[in-house]
């Protein structure tokens, strides 16, 4: 069973601490002392012993693997262009093809030295074509998925409202991608979940993923085998008018949390989620699945070593 019963560890697959709030920032405006090393404490202080940090273009999946490089055996970093930023492409100074070969570069010299464990974020966003029309998501999804094979770093993908394209994109692909990937933040349907199962991917689970008694459904049929968990911090935190909220009865609560005008050291801040709610994600899914919080967490660790490596071996009984 790995780590006795009772000290549950976790990887948060889905961490943007590129973003300026971990650092007090918010629009721009300093409201409070940077806590980002106490972010980091309250996730050690449960468990929380790996972080996979989102690179969203070429400056966030710098920034990245400069967090990656201040922290390391503990932090780790994802390289690519998300799909509502596909535009950069377009009006990079080069033009794309010199973006695609930083991206390339980037990630291989990253990869190397350890730091960059997945290709990503990527994938396809029909909810938000007006921040990159469609045409673009998909030049340039397909052009990313070539890099990810040149430089074999398994995927981490973003779909929204876009899974046939999606579907057809990467079955094409993912064939010279040994290690596959995870979709992230996953919120589509139970038939979407298993066909990206079938295509040997793995499903990133966070509060957006059980937000609707459909979402619950699509959670219970997600096979352990296949199941990451994450946070997206700052983003998708677990809320009590979600359907998730009644699986949370008995949990430990989260510190408590201020607005950010009212922080104190040792307080999270109201609105803005972080790797330390990790452990409510695992206790959900335990609950909707009716198995222990053990099995989730023991599950989810060897998924996200035996996909992304992250400084450690994969379990003996992994092939």
């Amino acid at each position: 069973m790995g780590e006795a019963l009772g000290n549950l560890r976790y990887v948060d697959i889905g961490i943007n601490l590129t973003d300026p709030v971990f650092r007090g920032l918010y629009h721009g405006t300093q409201r409070h002392e940077n806590d980002f090393d106490d972010v980091l404490q309250r996730a050690f202080d449960v468990g929380c012993k790996k972080f996979m940090i989102t690179g969203s273009d070429l400056a966030e999946s710098e920034h990245a693997i400069e967090i990656a490089k201040a922290h390391p055996g503990v932090c780790y970093a994802t390289v690519g262009v998300h799909p509502c930023s596909a535009n950069h492409f377009d009006t990079h100074p080069g033009g794309p093809s010199t973006l695609l070969s930083a991206l390339g570069d980037l990630a291989k010299k990253a990869k190397e030295s350890g730091e960059a464990v997945a290709f990503g974020e990527i994938g396809l966003d029909y909810d938000r074509l007006f921040l990159t029309p469609k045409d673009q998501q998909l030049k340039y999804f397909e052009a990313q998925l070539e890099v990810a094979i040149q430089v074999q770093l398994p995927l981490f993908l973003h779909s929204r409202a876009a899974s046939e394209d999606f579907e057809r994109l990467l079955g094409a692909k993912l064939p010279q991608l040994p290690r596959k990937g995870l979709v992230h933040s996953f919120t589509g349907t139970i038939g979407e979940m298993q066909r990206l199962v079938e295509l040997g991917l793995d499903i990133g689970v966070n509060g957006c993923s059980m937000k609707t008694e459909e979402n619950i459904q699509v959670v219970r049929q997600i096979p352990l085998e296949h199941l990451q968990i994450e946070t997206d911090g700052p983003w998708c935190e677990m809320r009590p008018s979600h359907a998730s909220a009644k699986f949370l009865k008995d949990v430990a609560p989260l510190p408590k949390a201020v607005k950010k005008e009212k922080w104190s050291k040792g307080s999270m801040v109201k609105g803005r989620n972080e790797p330390a709610s990790i452990p409510h994600v695992a206790h959900a899914i335990a609950q909707i699945k009716g198995i222990s919080v053990e099995e989730v967490c023991e599950a989810a660790w060897n998924n996200s070593i035996k996909m992304f490596g992250l400084g450690e071996k994969a379990a003996e009984a992994d092939t």
